[in-house]
């Protein structure tokens, strides 16, 4: 029987799927349409009725389906060095035309089935029906699918027409492209671009700008070195939004509207407000869902943070959320025996390696950092300043243990699983220092296992299994000893 799925999580989906049907049209209109880094300033862009898509967003949906390493070794084979941002890699790739597509007979026009894939055939009393010849079970044929190959949309695009063959065979590879959510985005007119997320944003955005030669707008966020954001830093940024405001007038050939400002302003204050409203419930005990739906609804407040819809689906999932705790109930399909927090970006390829060995030992992602970090909250364009300084990327190492340790202790955490994330060197690089304090201070034990968001060759599952053992062991050890006080 399929998962029952909540009001507030179909009326979520139904935004990212209306952002991207609009940017489609948009661009078929001829208008233009843009690419932009997760921690633009997008209520710049309403204000001028611009849409916008995120390549991080499709990066990881093209992750998730499985498509990522295809999509990075694309991005390696142009020039691009393996070490840097898997995100990026994809985005590059694709800017560059590169997609991942079905393979099939240029003859017949049929797909060449992948014979590994697909789920095992059962017959009509739910047992696996086995091949005779291979004693192995057989495939059921409506989930198998053909191999993925790379393809080029500019070399499509530049073939022939002239007969009915020359068409077919536009066409079907065309339609060969993989279909799935976030994968079809429009080619840029312009790149918006903000590097207080990772700092790799800046390069990557100035590569795709150069590949497309569109224009870039940038805003810089300096590393912050202490707690506070000092007014002089306000007035830098401010600036540059001021100076954005001027690029985007020369872009559009409109005047920045203050009113369609404002009110995006107000739209994303209220959708963010409800997302840490949402994020907040992780608090309970049993959670009334994972850790990992959050990183789902991600896409939600970044793609559409400033619209009305996008607030409204919040308070419908929060309203949601606040029925499943008065009954006592939660999503996760396991008993709640552990809680920990999850640090870093899921590995979006391997998210039923991940949530395997934790539903085997009853462990639960109660508390992430990375969703809520998307929940800026401010009352004008000076607060909006100040909070794109709190980026976790740009903040001071004593801000980032203290908000994580606060969460911690908020959502009642037992242990932290460290992603120490290959593609995401900014937000990897001082784990090691994080995971030490986390454990001083807390007295919660740690452990920590090597992936990447978006490139499945640098998991380990083996390992990974290992390191959440091992954790599990640390974590009831700890129970025992404060059960025998």
């Amino acid at each position: 029987m399929a998962k029952e799925v909540s009001p507030g999580v179909k009326a979520l989906r139904k935004v990212v799927d209306d952002v991207h049907a609009d940017a489609r049209r948009a661009h078929a209109e001829g208008k233009l349409v843009g690419w932009s880094s997760s921690k633009f300033p997008c209520e710049l862009a309403a204000a001028f009725d611009l849409d916008v898509m995120y390549p991080e967003n499709q990066a990881a949906g093209i992750a998730a389906n499985r498509d990522g390493e295809i999509m990075c070794q694309a991005a390696e084979d142009l020039g691009f060095d393996n070490d840097i941002c898997g995100y990026a890699r994809i985005s590059l790739a694709y800017a560059a035309g590169k997609r991942a597509s079905r393979k099939f007979d240029p003859e017949t026009l049929e797909y060449i089935i992948n014979p590994n894939s697909g789920k095992p055939l059962k017959d009509e009393n739910g047992k696996v029906v086995i091949d005779p010849e291979t004693g192995k079970p057989k495939k059921d044929p409506k989930t198998q699918v053909p191999y993925t190959v790379l393809d080029d949309i500019f070399e499509i695009e530049a073939l022939p027409e002239t007969t009915e063959k020359e068409i077919a065979y536009k066409n079907f590879r065309r339609e060969a492209i993989k279909p799935y959510r976030q994968m079809r985005i429009p080619q840029p007119d312009f790149v918006l671009c903000c590097n207080n997320i990772c700092n790799c944003m800046t390069k990557w955005y100035e590569n795709i700008a150069r590949m497309c030669n569109i224009p870039l707008i940038m805003i810089d966020i300096p590393y912050n070195n202490t707690v506070e954001v000092h007014d002089t830093n306000v007035a830098y940024v401010r600036a540059q939004f001021d100076k954005a405001i001027k690029q985007l007038e020369e872009l559009t050939g409109k005047k920045f509207d203050e009113k369609k400002f404002e009110q995006a302003c107000a739209n994303a204050n209220r959708t963010a407000k409800a997302w840490l409203k949402v994020c907040d419930f992780l608090q309970y005990k049993p959670a009334p869902y994972s850790g990992f739906d959050l990183f789902n609804h991600m896409a939600d407040v970044v793609t559409a943070r400033a619209t009305v819809a996008a607030g409204d689906a919040f308070e419908l999932l929060a309203k949601d959320l606040e029925e499943t705790v008065k009954k006592g109930e939660t999503t996760t399909p396991f008993p709640e025996k552990y809680r920990v927090m999850f640090e870093g970006i899921p590995c979006w390829p391997k998210l039923p390696a991940l949530f395997k060995p934790l539903k085997t030992h009853g462990v639960n992602v109660t508390a992430v950092v990375y969703a809520p970090a998307f929940g800026f909250v401010y009352n004008n364009i000076d607060e909006m300043a100040r909070a794109y300084y709190k980026a976790p990327n740009s903040v001071c190492i004593e801000q980032g243990v203290d908000w994580r340790e606060g969460i911690c202790r908020d959502n009642k955490v037992d242990g932290v699983l460290v992603h120490y994330n290959r593609s995401c060197k900014p937000w990897s690089g001082y784990m090691a220092e994080m995971q030490r304090r986390f454990t001083a201070d807390l007295g919660i034990p740690c452990a920590g296992f090597d992936g990447d968001q978006a490139d499945q060759r640098n998991l380990n599952a083996d390992q990974y299994e290992t390191r959440v053992e091992g954790l599990v062991e640390a974590m009831e050890a700890n129970k025992q000893a404060k059960e025998a006080k």
